[in-house]
């Protein structure tokens, strides 16, 4: 809470509790008659209500400042944490880029036992209707592994596989 809030709050409430002693005094002298009393009570009464509307208006003017500094607040943490944000995003990226190394980073296909089996008993019934079809055969009996950019690699070479989630 800002000072002027409080400074504002605490001097309003004090001078509308310090109204009571003159107003009771303007009651009693009315009950009395004296008219001279009366006005002079009436004239304290006067001096702590505007003393209380003017405390009243730094009270507000203290508020306004709270509101001020709260959204001040709420914007440089909104900030810091978009800064945080992004930057973690950017070790993120670096962590993907180190990673990924376009040399190593392969493919492979492995063909199970029962597909085995089935291209076997495909090349055999395609194996008499051309020669052609017995060379793609051969071929494809050989694993082969492929790179990023279309080449093969031989089976020499180990291949790693690198997977990103």
């Amino acid at each position: 809470m800002h000072t002027k809030t409080m400074e504002g709050l605490i001097g309003a409430r004090t001078n509308m509790e310090l109204l009571n002693t003159p107003f009771r005094v303007f009651k009693e002298a009315r009950r009395k008659g004296d008219t001279a009393k009366m006005e002079q009570a009436m004239g304290y009464m006067n001096d702590f209500h505007e003393d209380a509307y003017e405390y009243k208006e730094i009270a507000d003017e203290g508020m306004k400042k709270d509101v001020e500094e709260t959204r001040r607040i709420a914007e440089e943490q909104r900030e810091e944490a978009i800064e945080k944000r992004r930057e973690e995003r950017e070790k993120l990226e670096e962590r993907i880029e180190e990673k990924r190394n376009p040399d190593t980073v392969t493919d492979t296909v492995e063909i199970s036992e029962e597909g085995k089996v089935l291209l076997k008993g495909n090349t055999e019934l395609n194996s008499a209707d051309s020669d052609v079809d017995v060379t793609k055969a051969e071929a494809v009996k050989e694993p082969v592994t492929y790179t990023k950019t279309g080449d093969t690699v031989s089976e020499e070479q180990s291949p790693s596989i690198s997977v990103s989630v």
